[in-house]
Order: C-alpha cells, then structure tokens, then sequence
C-alpha cells in the first residue's frame, strides 16, 4: 500500500471507530421525548453551543476552534472508559486513568502526527490551563444542567442529586464567564424554587 493510501486507512479506520461514540448514553435527558442523550449529540450540542455563547467568555478573542477541537475530541475516550456521570464520587476516583488508556488506543488509531495532535488537544482540554479549555470545559459543565433545568430536573431526582452539588459542579463555569456563571445561577435558584432540585 502506498504511503498515502496507509495513511488515508488509518484515518479512515480512526473514523469508523469513533462511530461507536453514538452507541454511549448519558445520564441526562433529551428535552422533547426525554431518552437518555448519547455522547455525539452530546458533542454536537457543546459544539453549536461554542458557536453561540463564545462572546460570554471573559477572555477576548478566544480561539474558537481550538474550544470546538477539544469539545469534539474529548469525550471519544468514553468509548472505551464509558460515560462517568457527573455526580459519581466513586467512578470519577479512577475516571481520569480508564480515559487516558482510551486516549492511547484511540488516538492511536491515528497516523503519528495526527495522534500526538489529538492527545495534545485531549490532554489541555483535561488541564484546564487555557483561556479555550477553561471555556470548553465551561460549556460541557453547562449544557447537561440546562438540560436537566429542561426536563424538570430528571437525572438530578432521579439520582438524589442536591443544589449543592450542582453549584459545585458548575464553578468550571464561573472560571471562564462571569455572565454564562449568572445565568446557571438564576437556573439553578429556579430549579429549587420549582422542586426540580433538592436544596440543600
């Protein structure tokens, strides 16, 4: 096979198999016939969701796609590690290693250049150290809690979830946007009222 056409294989290969990211549930729910979400509608939300909110990020000029990049390549580890819900002390306490071994064997699938980009991308999302990661990893803490706001609270009563927590959960938010950390506030504050999330 000629250099190109191995490469074109691999690449090729890597995106037959991150198809199975569509086979991955979460925990919350869709807003209108309220199945669980699977992760690639998870991304494409987070995605869209750059795309529209990306001027409430408190850094100017934020490099969009670099934001876009990690949110569409940083749950494909779930694949192999599986989806970790948000509020599961004892599965996040090993999450970080069953996604870096995902990281390894899927970007893996990639030609070498592309591979070690993938991970680099992967891995800054992961530390949070970046205006771009601390506004992805903002945009990923927020749409699951619009969408439970959107479906009166299911996954947060159905798994005991308190406000709290939620709060906790969110500050990722508060590091990135002063304006988008309001809003869930507000959120917040009226899911409680509503009876939609326990206080406490």
């Amino acid at each position: 096979m000629r250099p190109a056409a191995s490469r074109l294989h691999r690449q090729v290969e890597f995106i037959v198999e991150v198809d199975r990211l569509k086979e991955i549930f979460r925990q919350n729910r869709l807003t209108v016939s309220r199945r669980r979400e699977n992760d690639a509608e998870h991304s494409w939300h987070l995605c869209l969701s750059v795309l529209v909110l990306a001027e409430h990020a408190d850094v100017p000029r934020l490099d969009v796609l670099r934001a876009l990049k990690m949110l569409i390549l940083h749950d494909l580890v779930e694949i192999d590690a599986g989806d970790t819900f948000a509020y599961d002390t004892a599965g996040a306490s090993k999450q970080h290693e069953r996604e870096a071994r995902a990281a390894e064997r899927i970007f893996g699938l990639l030609p070498e250049d592309q591979a070690r980009e993938f991970r680099s991308i992967w891995e800054e999302f992961e530390e949070r150290k970046t205006p771009e990661a601390r506004f992805a990893a903002a945009i990923d803490r927020f749409q699951p809690m619009l969408l439970n706001t959107r479906t009166e609270g299911h996954s947060w009563r159905q798994h005991g979830v308190v406000a709290s927590q939620v709060m906790s959960r969110g500050a990722a938010i508060r590091e990135a946007s002063s304006s988008l950390w309001e809003y869930v506030a507000d959120m917040i504050r009226d899911a409680v009222s509503r009876g939609h999330l326990a206080d406490g």
